[in-house]
């Protein structure tokens, strides 16, 4: 369950659930067909990644039925909840972040840490619904602010949201990052590696990878800043390639000390 993209566990987790009660009613009373099918999420919750995902594998088939219970509709209506799931959380995005904003005055102290000239350009990967846009403006209040979305909805909430920004859609993997001082995410645990390496491969040198709370694996940052509630900011300064590459080449043709000087100060 753990390697399945998030939500799809739990509609899983959920279906199960519902198919277990259907079954379980036609041999049991109905009041333990319904605990017993209750209780297949629940047992299946440890299997989530977080803790919020497990507290919500495991009430969200029993919300739904005191839901039903309480405003019995048409099964057809039922859909509508998960049309509007897809809506702002398409299926594309399954891998990335769920819909989680950046807390009011996160990046406050961004600026200090990761100073920036006038009118560079910012880049929120994965915008939302655009708070943390909004947070970098006020660490870099003369920059130039761009934010990508996968979903329509919150791209379009998002423009609403922070008309001094241009936000529009894209996957946030397939755009260029070439030309940002700094690219700020909120991902997951399990997106950050990627994130890195695309940024050591597009970025120019000394431009910034920013991460709230999700840290790079084996990887060091430049500086942290600590948010209350244990939360972090992860810094990352981009590395010179031209030189780490240089490195490389020289160490795997190992050339004479001659062509060493040649190849050093001829470029």
């Amino acid at each position: 369950m753990k390697s399945l993209p998030w939500p799809l566990p739990a509609l899983l987790a959920w279906g199960a659930a519902w198919l277990l009660s259907l079954v379980l009613g036609r041999y049991l009373p109905a009041l333990w067909a319904l605990l017993l099918a209750c209780a297949l999420p629940v047992a299946a919750s440890p299997w989530a990644v977080g803790w919020w995902r497990r507290a919500l594998l495991a009430a969200g088939f029993p919300l739904a039925l005191l839901l039903s219970d309480a405003a019995p509709v048409a099964g057809w209506v039922w859909l509508a909840p998960l049309a509007l799931l897809l809506l702002v959380y398409p299926l594309g995005a399954w891998r990335d972040a769920p819909l989680f904003p950046t807390p009011r005055g996160a990046l406050s102290a961004l600026g200090a840490a990761a100073p920036l000239p006038v009118g560079a350009r910012l880049l929120d990967a994965g915008c939302g619904l655009g708070d943390g846009l909004i947070a970098l403006r006020q660490a870099y209040p003369e920059a130039h602010f761009e934010g990508i979305e996968r979903s329509r909805l919150l791209q379009w909430l998002c423009a609403w949201r922070c008309p001094w920004a241009y936000v529009r859609r894209g996957d946030i993997w397939e755009a260029d990052w070439a030309s940002y001082a700094l690219v700020y995410l909120f991902q997951r645990p399990e997106s950050m590696a990627r994130a890195l390496a695309k940024a050591q491969t597009e970025m120019e040198d000394g431009t910034w990878l920013v991460s709230l709370e999700f840290a790079v694996p084996e990887a060091v940052p430049v500086a942290t800043l600590k948010l209350a509630g244990d939360r972090t900011v992860w810094l990352y300064r981009i590395e010179r390639r031209d030189i780490r590459h240089a490195n490389s080449r020289q160490l795997a043709a190992e050339p004479t000390a001659g062509h060493r000087a040649r190849g050093y100060f001829g470029r």
